[in-house]
């Protein structure tokens, strides 16, 4: 038996014959904690699933709060254009009417001497067609010719260039047109040009204009009696 024999079955002795695992024991290279962290599987997923959709709702609920802000600036920014379009419709009528007033402002002189002319018979012929037409179209332009005799003074509309007193009337009155007023819609673009007659001053109120009073009759025995009809005044 030689040195080199006996050294290899010390070796053999000292490390002992292979044993098996055992059935039902741990595997080699487990630990006892394996088993435990399988039994807590079960919870620690209920737990991420728990975590996972908070966190989904939280992320869900600053999707809605976005939205909602968008939505109300959307809103704004309609409402906005909406009163854009309104004020620049507003804006282009208003132009509208002042570029037809100044142009039918410039043709007023022109409206006078045709009426003018009709005044003194003067509309004839041709002259008298292309009068009309031209009043046509200034009609369609909403021009109104506004302003007759006997209708109340109104300082508005009207402009006093004569003024005088009659016992004919009973109140500030137009007795003479001198310049027809015109208007566009609401809008006068030139008044009335008129000649106004006043009461006759001193004249009491409910005095007839021939000078007599109402009450009697100085003729009838001047005892101031209506004969009849009418209410009698308190």
């Amino acid at each position: 038996m030689t040195p080199e024999s006996s050294s290899d079955g010390a070796r053999a002795a000292e490390e002992g014959p292979d044993t098996p695992p055992t059935e039902g024991g741990a595997p080699t290279g487990e630990t006892p904690d394996s088993a435990d962290t399988d039994e807590q599987d079960p919870e620690a997923a209920a737990a991420d699933a728990a975590a996972r959709e908070a966190a989904l709702t939280a992320q869900l609920d600053q999707v809605r709060t976005a939205l909602n802000e968008r939505t109300l600036d959307l809103q704004r920014l309609q409402a906005e254009f909406q009163n854009y379009r309104r004020r620049v419709e507003r804006d282009r009528v208003a132009v509208k009417e002042i570029a037809i007033a100044n142009l039918l402002t410039e043709l007023l002189p022109v409206l006078d001497d045709i009426g003018r002319a009709r005044d003194h018979g003067e509309l004839v012929g041709g002259f008298k067609q292309v009068a009309e037409s031209l009043e046509t179209v200034a009609a369609k332009l909403g021009l109104m010719q506004f302003g007759k005799e006997g209708e109340p003074f109104d300082p508005t509309i009207h402009e006093a260039l004569m003024h005088s007193y009659s016992p004919d009337v009973k109140e500030t009155t137009c007795v003479q047109i001198l310049q027809p007023g015109y208007r566009i819609g609401e809008r006068t673009i030139r008044p009335a040009r008129v000649g106004v007659a006043e009461p006759q001053p001193g004249s009491p109120v409910g005095e007839d204009p021939a000078g007599e009073d109402p009450a009697g009759d100085p003729a009838d025995g001047g005892d101031g009696e209506k004969e009849s009809g009418g209410p009698d005044k308190g």
